[in-house]
């Protein structure tokens, strides 16, 4: 194995995805490859409708390609069945979504610790704690998604999502749902949390000022790469 297969956490090689519709056969991604070094952060810009959503589930094992391959830290998902893709996710993989999706019956605490609990770690609640002070929220422990504001819930996600210390980060459109103020905060976040933990931040954005503090940018159009370009952190250090 090279050096470069070796710091390459994402593989994608001729990665395409179709899907039968009344009309006929439809295209949604084509032929598309890149790789990501780990720790990077990499955004996928495009247009509504360009694909960017549907490779963003690609590259979490949510959804199957119909050519083509993604290698994520070393496991191609193309080998493995829906079990071993969800235990892969839960050992190595972090989501934060634009809709928080955080369960409403369980307290800030409890949202972040769940993760952890499910894989059997016995730190979970000081993980949780940990990460709940990281985000600015130790005084919110004990407060319930409806009692947070739109910027704290996201805030709850995005402590949920680093539980665990994920090798790799998705996150789709997370600052989609909030104003300007708490977008921004939510953003720097993501970076600073993905430098402290050396975790690999993939975002799904159509926001090319966000893009731009990234590592790497893929242009997605139509369905296929139209070009990848570096951001402002790839010219750090």
């Amino acid at each position: 194995m090279s050096v470069l297969t070796q710091l390459n956490v994402i593989q994608v090689n001729g990665l395409s995805k179709t899907v039968n519709t009344f009309e006929g056969e439809l295209t949604i991604l084509k032929d598309i490859s890149f790789n990501v070094k780990s720790g990077d952060s990499v955004a996928i810009v495009g247009a509504s409708g360009s694909g960017k959503s549907t490779l963003l589930s690609l590259l979490a094992g949510l959804d199957i390609a119909s050519q083509g391959s993604i290698s994520l830290d070393g496991a191609l998902l193309n080998e493995l069945d829906e079990e071993a893709r969800a235990a892969l996710r839960a050992e190595k993989i972090g989501f934060v979504f634009q809709s928080f999706m955080l369960v409403q019956s369980l307290t800030a605490l409890e949202n972040v610790m769940l993760p952890a609990e499910l894989a059997g770690q016995k730190d979970a609640k000081q993980q949780a704690m940990e990460l709940l002070e990281k985000v600015g929220l130790a005084h919110r422990v004990g407060h319930y998604p409806s009692q947070l504001s739109g910027g704290e819930q996201q805030r709850v996600a995005i402590a949920r999502a680093f539980v665990g210390k994920p090798k790799i980060l998705f996150a789709d459109e997370p600052s989609a749902n909030l104003d300007s103020k708490n977008g921004h905060l939510i953003e720097n976040l993501l970076f600073e949390l993905n430098e402290q933990n050396g975790t690999t931040l993939v975002l799904v954005t159509h926001d090319e000022i966000l893009a731009q503090k990234c590592h790497q940018i893929l242009h997605i159009e139509g369905g296929e790469l139209e070009k990848s370009t570096t951001g402002e952190r790839a010219n750090v250090g």
